[in-house]
């Protein structure tokens, strides 16, 4: 029988958390009561440098369930993609399968058995996917969509409207933990595993409790991230731009020297019609680009850990 772990990465979830063990220790019970997991399995929550109570609710829930509940605590804050990075490396040589959720239980927990059972069809990982964005805002709904559509054209390969509710098999799990770049982007990295793949669709449901931890300006980072981390794009279309404004440069010089030869101009304009400023602008614009590639790499290559783990409550 396979073992599951249910991998959560947490940050200031001391509203939902006892919500969130609960609804997902009846999870495990109910797949376990069905022979689809063993009955050792369980759920690995990661706090992520949390300010409130949530790793006393962790410890908590561990001594009240030590064999369903599991716990790992970060030396610091280090996001999202960095957590849920730190749990399923940690639970890949404790488990035979995983599935990582949020703890706001806005992910359908009820597909859970769905992504099993795809499992045990020989699937190595399966999305968790959106049906529809009914409950977003409009700003929220366009901002993700051009998200999505934007990565594509970008040359990233992403599922669309998938975040980061998926299941992944030991072997996926072994191959994943092969990638150690600094610039994380979970949903660019695990469709270039390959394997066998497939996708579970559902309804997103309002928090449990609390608020999100992904106002716009991470959502911008984690966007910018992806595409850095995973295109060269950019850089190609600031070569395109510069040959552009090259081109239109010469043109504008020939009407420049024409309009000054025939003397239909003020002195002065000659040198404005250039568009120095706009030329200079355009400059800095692309050097800063560049800049944030080169800044990615000098990242990268200092190789200094992505995670210090302070903490792991198991048996």
């Amino acid at each position: 029988m396979d073992r599951l772990a249910i991998v959560v990465p947490c940050y200031n979830e001391e509203e939902v958390l006892k919500i969130a063990s609960e609804a997902l220790r009846g999870v495990i019970k109910d797949l376990s009561d069905k022979g689809k997991v063993s009955e050792d399995s369980f759920i690995l929550f990661v706090n992520d440098g949390s300010k409130d109570r949530t790793w006393e609710l962790i410890e908590e829930e561990h001594k009240a369930y030590p064999s369903l509940v599991k716990g790992v605590k970060l030396a610091g804050n280090v996001g999202h993609q960095f957590a849920l990075t730190a749990g399923l490396i940690t639970a890949k040589d404790m488990c035979d399968v995983s599935v990582s959720i949020d703890a706001d239980l806005q992910d359908d927990i009820a597909v859970i058995e769905e992504m099993i059972d795809k499992f045990h069809e020989g699937k190595d990982i399966v999305y968790g996917v959106r049906k529809k964005r009914t409950t977003d805002s409009f700003f929220k709904r366009f901002t993700a969509q051009s998200f999505y559509k934007f990565m594509n054209a970008m040359g990233v390969k992403s599922v669309y409207n998938h975040a980061d509710f998926r299941l992944m098999s030991k072997r996926a799990l072994e191959n994943f933990s092969e990638y150690k770049e600094t610039n994380l982007f979970l949903r660019g990295i695990v469709p270039l595993i390959g394997y066998e793949t497939d996708c579970v669709y559902y309804d997103r449901k309002e928090r449990v409790a609390g608020e999100s931890k992904y106002p716009l300006k991470k959502m911008l980072a984690l966007a910018f991230n992806g595409i850095s981390s995973f295109s060269v794009k950019p850089i190609t279309m600031i070569t395109g731009l510069g040959c552009l404004i090259v081109l239109f440069s010469i043109v504008a010089a020939i009407y420049a020297l024409v309009s000054y030869f025939v003397g239909n101009v003020e002195p002065g304009w000659t040198s404005l019609i250039l568009s120095i400023w706009f030329l200079g602008g355009v400059q800095l614009l692309c050097i800063g680009l560049i800049g944030q590639y080169i800044g990615k790499m000098y990242i990268e290559v200092k190789r200094r850990p992505r995670y210090n783990i302070e903490k792991i409550l198991s048996d």
